[in-house]
């Protein structure tokens, strides 16, 4: 029997509907393997047809959506047979919010594949040689693992399918919770999150039926109007909670009966703050964040260590599995408390803290100012005094007259966003030839990228994923280099 699905993609087919499509249906496509950014793929017509939302051994009817020379992305329609692999997602909102789109695939199944990409992805893009690759370290907790959450606020709410087909008018239709993926202005209503540990759910539906009951407007994504517009929640190890509330406009009587009532219902909040963005985009990395009572962070403890957490710093968002990924960093760094160490995109010097014993200096670069004071400030509380920060864009400060001034490294380590290394952060290591690299990466096809480049000077020791992400396709790698 066919069955027709049940989730995003049926407002694609809908859409698609509207239109005369050139592009063909693909009847009963098997599914043959998995392929990047959580897709897997079948073959037609000599083509490999890449789809989201299956799993190998699915046989479904897809709906083409791009045509390339040598491939097609597509969506699914119908399934014809469900592979053995699948299993029964856990979460209500599972195939419209956007997050957790390997629910139905076991959790060893989703290490495979993770573990496959990598290591595709360092032999095609990279084209380098892995002396040792090592198991991936999967997640203990595939629930309730992450630290923080970031929610929208939105006056027009993603209505169901149930909804869409029932009688009832949706006049004023508010939600509070994630993008719809590819549709900027419309947002999920979350009832149950399963990423983030109590109390964020209480304290997200709490605050979205304190604002219905007391008539506060939520934010129109395309009218650019409303009052509050994003929500945020940060949670560590040792209990304390951040919460940030940001309006798009002040509205003093409104905006503290919001900031008392959650302060006198979650006491548990050691950090609450607000923020008033009246930009068109709702980043707040240039904004004011005010802290309305307790303190203007909080602290996650790994090894003895305590690090300070503001608004607006990175931290790594599986704090339990961030403890695996900076054991596994430290590791290939062979430290032996002689070397001079270098940690660029350094963040709240996590890495470089949790390094610095073990070396005889530590120099950390960041882009962002207040990540380095918080890294100045951990360096501080923990006792640690061999430890150097900097802020600036990376391509700027790491330069020949920055190393003459601090010294040649013996050991590098880097942790770059998605986008890997600036080609002048890669020419200035081609330069100075630190005797090992130990490249941490969330984006293994940008960390090959960048090992290609580096070849003809050393050669990959080791790699290790780590899964920071269950019943998601991303991955972080670490990657061991030596010089020739």
């Amino acid at each position: 029997m066919v069955k027709y699905i049940d989730t995003i993609f049926a407002v694609k087919i809908e859409y698609m509907g509207r239109k005369k499509s050139r592009n063909p249906k693909i009847e009963e496509l098997e599914i043959v393997k998995y392929a990047a950014e959580g897709k897997a793929m079948g073959y037609y017509n000599e083509k490999v047809v890449f789809v989201p939302n299956v799993v190998p051994g699915d046989v479904v009817d897809v709906q083409v959506s791009k045509k390339r020379k040598n491939y097609y992305e597509a969506f699914p329609l119908a399934f014809h047979k469900y592979s053995e692999d699948r299993v029964e997602p856990f979460c209500e909102h599972f195939g419209v919010c956007g997050g957790c789109k390997w629910q139905h695939l076991p959790y060893e199944k989703q290490l495979e594949a993770k573990e496959q990409e990598v290591l595709d992805n360092l032999q095609r893009i990279g084209k380098v040689e892995i002396e040792q690759v090592l198991p991936i370290k999967g997640s203990a907790k595939q629930e309730y693992y992450r630290n923080k959450l970031e929610f929208t606020f939105s006056a027009d709410r993603w209505l169901t399918k149930e909804e869409v087909a029932s009688d009832i008018e949706f006049k004023e239709r508010p939600a509070l919770g994630f993008h719809v993926p590819r549709f900027f202005d419309k947002v999920v209503d979350v009832e149950k999150c399963y990423l983030q540990p109590d109390p964020s759910n209480a304290i997200r539906n709490s605050i979205r039926d304190y604002a219905f009951e007391n008539g506060l407007s939520f934010f129109h994504l395309r009218k650019h109007e409303g009052f509050l517009r994003t929500l945020t929640i940060r949670t560590a190890s040792t209990g304390e909670i951040m919460v940030i509330v940001v309006f798009f406009y002040e509205d003093k009587e409104s905006r503290e009966g919001l900031m008392n009532f959650l302060a006198e219902k979650f006491p548990e909040i050691t950090s609450l703050n607000y923020v008033i963005n009246e930009k068109k985009n709702d980043t707040i990395t240039d904004q004011e964040v005010i802290c309305y009572k307790g303190r203007a962070y909080i602290e996650e403890e790994m090894e003895g260590l305590r690090f300070r957490i503001g608004p607006k710093s990175f931290y790594q968002t599986n704090s339990e599995q961030a403890y695996e990924l900076y054991k596994v960093t430290r590791d290939f760094a062979g430290l032996t408390s002689k070397e001079n160490v270098y940690d660029l995109y350094t963040g709240t010097g996590t890495i470089a803290n949790f390094v610095a014993r073990q070396a005889q200096q530590v120099v950390g670069v960041e882009y962002v100012p207040e990540a380095i004071e918080d890294a100045k400030l951990n360096s501080e509380q923990n006792g640690i005094d061999n430890t150097l920060f900097y802020a600036g864009d990376m391509k700027d400060i790491f330069t020949d007259e920055f190393i003459a001034e601090h010294g040649q490294p013996d050991v590098v380590i880097t942790d770059p966003p998605r986008a890997g290394m600036h080609p002048d952060v890669v020419d200035t290591l081609l330069r100075i030839l630190p005797k090992r690299i130990v490249y941490v990466s969330c984006n293994s096809a940008t960390q090959a990228r960048d090992l290609y480049m580096m070849q003809e000077n050393y050669k990959v020791v080791k790699s290790q994923a780590v899964d920071m992400f269950p019943h998601t396709h991303h991955i972080e790698n670490v990657v061991l280099m030596e010089l020739k």
